[in-house]
């Protein structure tokens, strides 16, 4: 079965790799310091907007990716809303003890992780490996032997999967069934880790022999592709910069909850 994961290129996937990174890198940092409720609300805006306008992707297909940051949001933000601290008691029965101070820090919480998934499914959908690790060669010096295993790597990846379906359609074939339970899911560990692992092993070593034939160092190399920096480098630059400061301006002048701190000191 194959899918289809087709996609239309946006200035996102033109922008410079290592830059985005970078870029993407200070979101989540700065992400660490607003502890300002309604800052972390409009801030939210950003990644949403590049998320379903410019990864290039079908909405549906966005949406589907999307699922698993709402049960995040929910996972993240009610563990705190139950069971945090606080002075304003909501709502108290048993081990559950909702606080005004519990509730806006659990929301808070339930956004930042949010962000920090919608960052990196950006980042994941929009960037090639391949461009990646070529950037990261020739704008952060890194080492062409790790880069290239790296992406030697990233391409196992559905070549492993192939196989391991090849071995489930091979057990189907000849009948193998499996017990339930423990025990079950042991011999399944066993019937498909094994062959798998010894196949990644022999792959492994004649990629690596292919690689000291090439002569991979550390030394000087030139590029087939040559990864630079363009104007969508500029537009991504100013866009984070017009987002952080628009949420704060926004946070100020149109706050929905006014909280300024969901901080709890004791």
């Amino acid at each position: 079965m194959s899918i289809d994961l087709s996609y239309q290129e946006t200035w996102m996937h033109k922008a410079n790799p290592s830059l985005k990174l970078v870029l993407f890198l200070i979101l989540m940092v700065t992400l660490l310091f607003i502890h300002r409720l309604d800052y972390l609300i409009y801030f939210t805006v950003f990644p949403l907007a590049l998320l379903f306008l410019f990864t290039g992707h079908p909405i549906k297909r966005v949406l589907l990716f999307s699922i698993p940051f709402v049960l995040l949001f929910i996972s993240t933000s009610t563990s705190m809303i139950f069971f945090g601290k606080g002075d304003t008691t909501w709502f108290h029965w048993g081990l559950v003890h909702i606080t005004e101070e519990s509730f806006y820090r659990g929301i808070h919480l339930g956004f930042r992780a949010l962000n920090y998934a919608i960052i990196g499914l950006v980042f994941a959908l929009t960037t090639r490996p391949v461009n990646l690790f070529y950037s990261l060669m020739q704008q952060m010096k890194l080492a062409p032997r790790y880069a290239y295993s790296f992406m030697a790597a990233v391409r196992l990846l559905p070549i492993a999967f192939e196989e391991f379906q090849t071995l489930r359609y091979a057990y189907k074939v000849r009948g193998v069934q499996h017990e339930k339970g423990l025990k079950g899911m042991y011999e399944k560990l066993k019937f498909y880790a094994i062959p798998l692992l010894a196949q990644s092993i022999r792959r492994a070593q004649r990629i690596a022999l292919a690689m000291e034939a090439k002569q991979f160092t550390n030394g000087r190399r030139t590029h087939y592709y040559r990864i630079g920096f363009s104007r969508h480098d500029l537009t991504l630059v100013l866009c984070v910069m017009m987002s952080i400061l628009s949420a704060y301006l926004f946070s100020q002048y149109l706050p929905y909850t006014g909280v300024e701190d969901v901080r709890y000191y004791d």
